[in-house]
């Protein structure tokens, strides 16, 4: 399972990595449906969608990442973002209170890792009735935060984040991104 989720974070971080283009300015909040993500959320302009091929213990999976950066924004956050895969079958499931425990307790280290940062706050959440975790890491020697909010939901692991520099880290916008996160209803 650790080494499973210490592939897929650098999905994420490849994101971070970037380098932050400062041209926007400002963009008005907007809603973005993901069909194929199952997902709905507000975000303060266009999203960019970025699907990486992991190969691990499981085989190969997709890791679907689909983010916003607006680092011209001094009071907001530098990057949205969202997050998921799809796990076969019983190697993590949101029926699971055992597995999910040990499954985000190496996420949540993992993350640290990848980015050499320190986990100064976490506890258990969820999302429409799926269990999952809040937490935040600081990283870049305590200069940027990195907010989430995971859980998963069937099979499927999602993360809701947000990156702000540390003096911005405590803005109105990080909660409007994660609590406007919603599931669309399933196909039935």
């Amino acid at each position: 399972m650790k080494q499973l989720l210490l592939i897929l974070i650098p999905g994420f971080f490849m994101v971070i990595a970037q380098p932050l283009r400062g041209q926007i300015f400002a963009e008005e909040w907007k809603e973005f449906k993901s069909v194929e993500g199952a997902f709905r959320v507000m975000a303060p302009g266009e999203i960019t969608e970025k699907n990486d091929t992991v190969p691990t213990a499981l085989g190969e999976l997709i890791y679907h990442t689909l983010f916003n950066q607006t680092p011209g924004i001094p009071e907001g956050n530098l990057i949205y973002m969202v997050s998921y895969c799809d796990y076969p079958e019983g190697a993590v499931s949101s029926d699971s209170t055992d597995l999910l425990r040990d499954f985000f307790d190496a996420t949540v280290a993992a993350a640290a890792n990848s980015v050499a940062g320190e986990v100064v706050y976490q506890a258990k959440d969820e999302v429409q009735g799926f269990p999952g975790r809040r937490w935040r890491i600081d990283y870049m020697g305590g200069k940027s935060v990195i907010r989430t909010l995971a859980f998963v939901a069937g099979s499927r692991y999602y993360a809701v984040q947000t990156v702000a520099h540390l003096q911005r880290n405590t803005n109105v916008d990080t909660d409007r991104f994660l609590k406007s996160f919603r599931l669309l209803p399933a196909k039935g």
